[in-house]
């Protein structure tokens, strides 16, 4: 395992430059002029060549791409456009309320969606699967802007037992999570149920249902332990596209996270901002996967990798 875990590493870095070119040239195709943004609607021709000859702009596209990954490699990702800032700085001020706004939305989504999932796949075509199944395919259903909307209008406005937005207190993420993670549960539930009824179907468990092992240690201890793993790769997916921000909760709360510093980013074409977001996206994704990965040989011992 140490073996494969190093190998996967190192190759992380092939796979992040190449990354980085597609980022660099997407970035670079998105109509707009930066340097008309930041020097302003009225200023003159000769002030926004100055500004571009400033930024670098004006240079050949493959020498802005070498100092981009070289800057990289040196630990410097660049100052943002609109504020001045370091990337960096920018990037590290909005990640954490991100991460934790995933963490908590992963957290409730995963006990409520395998819960709902077991409970489902044993009592198959009775009224608890049916239950459980509706609201699964509410949660996928609901779009996340109304569900927002309607929680905040609900919990902030009428009861006012929440925020409506921000980051202040722990309160504050109590209506975000829960919009971030309704789908996210809804998914994980679907998932488990199919996988854990294809499992109670195998031989090993009507083996233990003859030898008189109760059913819930048979579901819990031993079924449930093999339905999971399809259930940790969607997991570990999910997982990795709200810790890249969710633009639209992340605006409906107002939320100072990675999904509105993307947004406000493009409308000002802050290209050194962007690069970074998209490249730190991409290394979560290949971090969360070799993660997952791990994870199937801590499930099932007998998955060995060569």
């Amino acid at each position: 395992m140490l073996k494969y875990l190093l190998k996967r590493l190192i190759g992380i870095i092939p796979i992040l430059l190449l990354v980085s070119i597609f980022i660099f040239l997407f970035v670079h195709m998105i109509p707009g002029d930066p340097a008309r943004l930041v020097a302003g609607p009225d200023a003159a021709l000769e002030d926004v060549e100055m500004v571009r000859k400033e930024l670098g702009l004006d240079r050949p596209i493959y020498v802005q791409y070498f100092d981009f990954v070289t800057n990289i490699f040196q630990g410097d990702l660049g100052n943002s456009l609109k504020t001045g800032r370091p990337v960096l700085e920018e990037i590290s001020m909005r990640f954490m309320p991100t991460f934790w706004l995933t963490v908590w939305s992963m957290a409730w989504a995963i006990v409520i969606g395998l819960l709902v999932g077991v409970i489902s796949a044993t009592n198959r075509n009775k009224w608890q699967d049916y239950v459980g199944m509706f609201g699964a395919i509410s949660g996928v259903s609901f779009p996340s802007f109304w569900l927002g909307l309607m929680l905040i209008q609900l919990f902030a406005v009428q009861l006012g037992w929440f925020p409506t937005g921000g980051n202040s207190s722990w309160q504050s993420y109590i209506l975000p999570s829960l919009t971030l993670g309704a789908g996210v549960a809804a998914v994980i539930a679907r998932f488990s149920r199919s996988a854990l009824m294809d499992v109670l179907k195998d031989d090993y468990i009507r083996t233990g249902r003859a030898k008189g092992l109760r059913e819930n240690k048979l579901v819990w201890g031993h079924a449930l332990r093999n339905a999971l793993i399809p259930v940790v790769t969607m997991t570990g997916l999910q997982f990795g596209f709200l810790l890249g921000g969710s633009v639209v909760v992340e605006t409906v709360f107002s939320w100072p996270g990675l999904g509105r510093l993307l947004i406000d980013s493009v409308a000002f074409r802050d290209y050194p901002v962007i690069q970074a977001e998209m490249l730190l996206f991409a290394l979560e994704f290949i971090l969360i996967n070799l993660i997952v990965d791990v994870l199937y040989g801590v499930l099932n011992p007998q998955i060995r990798y060569s």
